[in-house]
């Protein structure tokens, strides 16, 4: 039914009522009380109401609810007679003449006597008051009574926004935060297809009492499953934000969902700290109910059936399908994007759209790398203390390590590229049970390039890299710190980027034996951590400069542990030479000597050359970096270290040649 005509055969509806009440006051009113008026002006509204009725069998919003919660034709009379009033302001301020408190509402005096009028169902005042009392209207929040001392005074009103829903129009209460569930995204078939998602859409094609629980870390994700959910069993979900105890909220929710012939969803906040998780009391609530709830932010009160529907991970071909629907004009690089940004459905039909308003302002997305554009801008989250996103450029040429690290470096990315073929196509998935994600360690002394590997790592695959100081991510408080690292997997699920863990150590520790509190939840933090990894389908790097700290448990789950050496004489000549361009040295800088004799690591080269560089600035020469300004700066890196200076390198025969020129 169109929304006039949804419109229209309300007000047909409650004009009947308003012509009983024109029939009630030409009986008992007097001619000096103004009845009269009143009277006729009600009857010739309500004649024209009817007479404007679309008289259709189909059914409208009202019998949708009266049937959803079980209403009688008196709890339906006294919705029509709260109604009424928002009809017109002739009515209005018709009930504002009756109400003893000058208020633009039917008393419960008046629906008593509105109700005992021939033709509507002969309730009497017993009945009024135990339907009021006790009645689902009443129970359910579809009529809100006053408060006032005297009972039969009291005023009357529908549940707010309820008559505009009941008018087919899209009303929501205020102060209830809407969610808006989209159209199911693609993608989700092979989801749908699994038993317990088949039995939850029964569950939900059904009328019974029952509620079905999606626990998901992201809303939107919950949301979008929701929406596949009502696709399949043929409803509509009606969501908002509440909290588990604010019972107006929900029961609003329930009403507008009803008024929609929709499902109410419910979408609970996360857990606040290490608070108890409040009870959600939904037993009174007529048909499925959904629940979109965080781990640990729901707790079922009550003997109401609850039904958990597993979201699990999309499959690759899924996946496909997902970003082939969303940016047609890069299906044939859907594999590419699939690899590098395995998002779950949902998230990439938001990306589409990023991607689609960029090309009305611009030209049209074309490269894969544009895509990852958008999908950091979608990012878009607040990151916590302790947590950098950046965007790396450095190539595999500016790493200088031993060739069998080297090689390990490149195996790793190229399992990420080639994970769909080796895990999908040949089925390694499920016969060999193997992870999606890439996990390696990065140990070795300070600024021996575990950072700057990370970087090279993260540009090859063409990706960001999320640095994450483990040390500042921990935190003294139960709770605070498992929050902050749900936060930064968060980010790194929704960009895929590299997510590089610093100081792990902090973290990966050999496991403590349980002698207190604080000693119980540095181990749940830790477990937490592992559960996350384990789900985490991009690369994942931890880096340490202890590893004998590292618990040997923690090893067995990673894919490439990778120490790095202090570099080797022939390595930090490289890097020198990769610091120090030819063009800036003086003839008396033999970078060979320098390589010999300062057995240091390549982040200590890269600080001496910055360093020898500004020293040099001031002196204008076209060949600028001497000698001297090198051993300076390495001078100072020594004392940064609080390690013995070896001294200035012996005077070459090149350098010798150079001095006795000056």
């Amino acid at each position: 039914m169109s929304e006039e005509r949804v419109s229209r055969a309300l007000s047909a509806r409650a004009a009947v009522v308003a012509r009983r009440l024109a029939a009630l006051l030409d009986a008992t009113c007097s001619a000096e009380s103004g009845a009269p008026a009143a009277a006729g002006f009600l009857r010739d509204w309500a004649e024209a109401a009817l007479a404007d009725d679309p008289a259709t069998s189909e059914r409208d919003p009202l019998d949708v609810v009266v049937d959803r919660f079980g209403l009688g034709d008196a709890e339906r009379d006294l919705l029509l007679l709260a109604g009424l009033p928002e009809e017109h302001e002739g009515l209005a301020g018709t009930f504002r003449r009756l109400n003893p408190r000058s208020e633009p509402r039917p008393t419960l005096g008046l629906a008593a006597l509105v109700l005992g009028t021939a033709g509507g169902p002969a309730l009497d005042r017993p009945g009024l008051r135990r339907l009021l009392a006790e009645g689902p209207a009443v129970r359910h929040g579809l009529l809100r009574v006053g408060h006032e001392p005297a009972f039969y005074e009291r005023a009357l009103a529908p549940a707010e926004r309820l008559w505009d829903a009941l008018h087919g129009h899209d009303a929501w209460p205020d102060g209830v935060g809407r969610v808006i569930v989209d159209e199911a995204p693609v993608g989700l078939d092979d989801w749908l297809a699994l038993p317990a998602v088949e039995l939850a859409v029964r569950a939900l094609s059904a009328d019974a009492d029952r509620t079905l629980l999606l626990s998901a870390e992201d809303p939107v994700i919950a949301a979008s499953r929701c929406a596949a959910l009502c696709r399949a069993a043929g409803r509509t979900a009606v969501g908002a934000q509440v909290g588990a105890t604010d019972r107006a909220a929900i029961d609003l929710v329930s009403l507008h969902a009803a008024a929609r012939a929709g499902v109410p969803l419910l979408v609970l906040p996360p857990p606040e700290g290490d608070r108890a998780t409040p009870g959600l009391d939904v037993t009174k609530l007529p048909g499925p109910v959904l629940v979109c709830a965080p781990p640990g932010a729901f707790r079922p009160v009550g003997l109401r059936p609850v039904l958990r529907v597993p979201l699990g991970p999309v499959r690759h071909e899924g996946q496909l399908r997902a970003w082939r629907d969303a940016i047609p004009d890069l299906a044939e690089q859907a594999g590419l994007l699939t690899a590098r940004h395995p998002l779950d459905p949902s998230l990439i039909a938001e990306v589409a759209a990023d991607a689609r308003s960029l090309a009305l302002l611009a030209e049209p997305v074309s490269e894969p790398r544009e895509v990852s554009d958008v999908v950091r801008g979608r990012a878009g989250i607040t990151l916590p203390p302790g947590v950098r996103l950046l965007t790396p450029s450095p190539e595999w040429d500016r790493l200088v390590l031993p060739e069998e690290l080297s090689a390990q470096l490149h195996d790793a990315v190229s399992r990420l590229k080639h994970g769909s073929q080796v895990l999908d196509t040949w089925g390694f998935l499920d016969r060999a049970r193997a992870d999606r994600g890439v996990r390696l360690m990065f140990a070795g002394p300070p600024g021996t390039g575990k950072s700057l590997a990370a970087e090279v790592v993260a540009n090859a695959i063409g990706t960001d890299l999320l640095v994450v100081d483990v040390s500042q991510v921990v935190s003294k408080w139960l709770g605070e710190t498992e929050k902050n690292l749900a936060a930064v997997f968060d980010v790194a699920e929704r960009t895929q980027a590299v997510l590089m863990l610093d100081e792990a150590d902090a973290l990966f520790a050999a496991r403590t034996g349980i002698s207190d509190s604080h000693d119980r939840y540095a181990n749940l933090e830790t477990s937490y951590l592992l559960q996350r990894m384990d789900r985490f389908e991009g690369l994942m790097v931890l880096a340490t400069n202890l590893r004998q700290n590292i618990d040997a448990a923690f090893l067995r789950r990673l894919d490439f542990v990778v120490d790095f050496p202090l570099p080797s004489p022939e390595e930090r000549l490289a890097l020198w030479r990769i610091h120090l361009p030819e063009d800036l040295l003086a003839r008396d800088v033999d970078l060979t000597s320098f390589a010999a004799l300062y057995a240091v690591p390549g982040g200590w080269i890269r600080n001496a050359a910055v360093a020898a560089a500004f020293l040099a600035a001031p002196e204008g020469e076209p060949r600028p970096v001497r000698r001297s300004h090198l051993v300076r700066a390495l001078a100072r890196e020594y004392a940064k270290a609080t390690k013995p200076f070896p001294g200035r390198p012996a005077t070459t025969s090149k350098e010798t040649a150079h001095e006795r020129t000056r």
